[in-house]
């Protein structure tokens, strides 16, 4: 029996959440069944999981340390600018105005730099689940800032991709349609697995938002995609929710899903597998 690495823990780990995620309660202890389950399937030793674990846990505290470090160093380039500005402004000396002006600029391109890292999808490099939070709810809460339309799209028949043709193909199914979902020009959120949420602004009325969406799936039904020498096809379904400033997130996003669900139930009826 193999020893589990962390390629392998990945693969397993997507078996199970693809598993699980039409359960409406997932407990601990069933979750471990279904990935002891997949894990035996892939004749895998998961005994030393948890070197393995402390071992991704690590490498992402040193991803948060780094990142903690150079938001240090940059919050202390600005204070140091600030300084210089303000004595070179009551000294009128420009040419100290105009150097500490190159280095602010260099300063904000770096800061934009780690923000993109922050808020990015590591996969697809949409924005993440933290973009999201931090871009569009209000402070603390779940809260929307502004007012707008939330779709949420699902992949139909993604388990039988990676089934089939295996999760590198099934990744390689998330960039195609996530860099089709960037069509709109809105912003695109992988909210989790095959799940990605796209935020209309509130210029954007329901009937668009629909008729963007349609032609966005159609373009991807009509188009087959290769693997060696077998091909297949991909389809997604959404449901979209028009929201208010104020309104909940978790609200919206079950609106939406509701909506999701009658759309699948419609699309499977013309698309019945890859």
């Amino acid at each position: 029996m193999q020893q589990a690495n962390k390629k392998l823990l990945q693969i397993i780990s997507n078996e199970t959440k693809n598993s699980i995620k039409d359960m409406d309660v997932v407990t601990p202890a069933i979750y471990t069944e279904i990935f002891s389950k997949f894990a035996l399937s892939h004749d895998t030793d998961i005994t030393q999981e948890s070197k393995i674990a402390e071992n991704l846990l690590s490498q992402k505290i040193t991803l948060l340390t780094n990142l903690q470090e150079s938001t240090s160093n940059n919050a202390k380039k600005l204070s140091e600018n600030t300084d210089k500005a303000l004595l070179a402004i009551k000294e009128k000396n420009e040419s100290t105005l105009k150097d500490i002006f190159k280095e602010t600029q260099e300063l904000q391109r770096e800061i934009e730099r780690l923000k993109k890292s922050v808020y990015k999808d590591e996969l697809t490099n949409v924005h993440n689940r933290k973009w999201l939070h931090d871009y569009c709810l209000e402070d603390d809460s779940q809260n929307f800032k502004e007012s707008g339309t939330l779709v949420i799209t699902d992949l139909n028949y993604f388990k039988i991709i990676n089934d089939t043709y295996g999760h590198i193909i099934g990744d390689k199914v998330l960039i195609y349609i996530a860099g089709q979902l960037k069509k709109t020009k809105e912003s695109v959120v992988r909210y989790g697995g095959d799940e990605f949420i796209v935020i209309f602004n509130d210029s954007t009325s329901t009937e668009d938002v629909s008729s963007i969406m349609n032609k966005i799936r159609e373009d991807v039904i009509k188009k087959s995609l290769f693997v060696k020498e077998s091909s297949f096809k991909v389809s997604f379904s959404f449901g979209s929710c028009r929201f208010n400033k104020g309104d909940l997130l978790s609200d919206v996003i079950e609106s939406a899903d509701n909506n999701m669900y009658q759309d699948k139930l419609e699309i499977k009826k013309r698309v019945t597998g890859i």
